[in-house]
């Protein structure tokens, strides 16, 4: 076994379209979970797996990464930046890595949250010469993944994203890659049509020889729709504060357990904040109100009597007093697919403002800087900027 250094090449350019509108303005691995941004949350799983190098890929909005992390001093790790100023696919994206990476080197989705101990067993099979290697796990929808195919011998031979039609398995790719720099010309090689997916090249590698596997069983969250904010923010939540309350809170809060509060939150009088609760740095929480299943962005605003439930608040939003998102499954339609009994009950964008007394029908998503009535009822998706009257 070399005992080399591994760098760690992060993907994090993508736009996350489908996590509109609260991509408008950052890119999708600076969506808060926890009070915290997704990447800031791979990173320290590649910190913790002892690797200290660290070649991020950005691109769109790459401002808001390079400007959180820095040199990555602050976690231990020493950053280089990588543009992928077109966003061309995977594939493409870890071509941009080349001139950052001199030997072997791991691969992980800025968006998709693992432990260490994976990070660690994929630098050991990498280092022990059987790259290229990809970490597989299980999931109970693998129909939305990409679904790994593999020998009797524990060699992937077939990666299917995405597929239609029946499956016969629940092991998926969990986006953790280990390479030799004998991948970057594989890419190059690699005939598709469209975006450059890594998984293309991977997929006639598995052909030819077969993709090393390691089997993974511990914690996968991963953000590809709005609804997984909630999910992820909960999981982590649940992880970081067990059984623990917020002492800071007047006597009149009722607070969960698990609820994760920022620096300089305001919470009124006699508030009620239910579990699985991130409320973001100098939000405030007016008296009377109850936010409970929320993800609550920096600098919101919940007004006074306002109801939140199984719901996202972005930046500087405000909700009006007496406003409702009630909260409850509901239908959400992303292009062309419509997800039913979806954990999401509204999205408020950024700098949006929900009048007092509105009321959020099941599964509305309000964009940026919307300005609404008092009373109004908002069923479906209002686009950025719009008004919304009463009557």
């Amino acid at each position: 076994m070399s005992d080399d250094p591994v760098t760690a090449v992060i993907l994090a350019a993508g736009e996350g379209r489908r996590l509109q509108p609260l991509t408008n303005r950052r890119p999708k691995p600076m969506l808060p979970v926890a009070n915290r941004p997704l990447l800031e949350h791979v990173v320290e799983a590649v910190a913790g797996a002892g690797i200290d190098r660290i070649a991020l890929v950005v691109g769109y909005r790459q401002e808001r990464i390079r400007n959180h992390f820095g040199d990555g001093d602050d976690w231990g790790v020493t950053i280089e930046y990588v543009e992928q100023a077109t966003q061309l696919g995977t594939g493409h994206a870890v071509l941009q890595a080349e001139s950052a990476i001199d030997d072997e080197f791991l691969v992980l989705n800025g968006d998709r949250l693992v432990d260490p101990a994976l990070v660690s067993r994929v630098c050991d099979r990498v280092r022990d010469g059987d790259a290229p290697a990809m970490a597989v796990t299980t999931v109970e929808r693998p129909r939305e993944y990409g679904v790994v195919s593999s020998d009797g011998d524990g060699r992937v031979t077939r990666i299917e994203e995405k597929p239609e039609g029946p499956v016969d398995t629940n092991r998926i790719n969990a986006g953790v890659y280990g390479f030799s720099p004998t991948i970057f010309d594989a890419i190059r090689e690699t005939n598709v049509t469209g975006e450059l997916g890594l998984t293309a090249t991977l997929n006639e590698i598995a052909r030819e020889r077969g993709v090393t596997a390691v089997p993974y069983d511990g914690r996968w969250l991963d953000v590809s729709n709005l609804w997984d904010l909630l999910t992820v923010n909960a999981g982590l939540i649940q992880e970081e504060r067990p059984g623990s309350g917020d002492p800071s809170l007047e006597e009149s809060v009722s607070a969960a357990a698990d609820v994760a509060l920022a620096g300089n939150v305001r919470v009124g009088a006699n508030v009620t904040i239910g579990g699985s609760t991130a409320i973001g740095s100098n939000a405030t929480i007016e008296a009377n109100a109850v936010v409970e299943n929320a993800v609550i962005f920096p600098d919101a605003v919940i007004g006074a009597g306002a109801v939140v439930r199984d719901a996202i608040v972005a930046g500087n939003a405000r909700i009006g007093p007496n406003a409702t998102i009630s909260g409850g499954a509901s239908t959400m339609v992303v292009g062309d697919a419509v997800h039913r009994d979806v954990d999401l009950s509204g999205v408020v964008g950024d700098n949006a403002s929900i009048g007092g007394g509105a009321t959020l029908t099941e599964g509305a998503v309000v964009g940026d800087a919307v300005r609404t009535d008092a009373g109004v009822v908002i069923d479906g998706r209002v686009e950025s900027d719009a008004v919304v009257r009463r009557g």
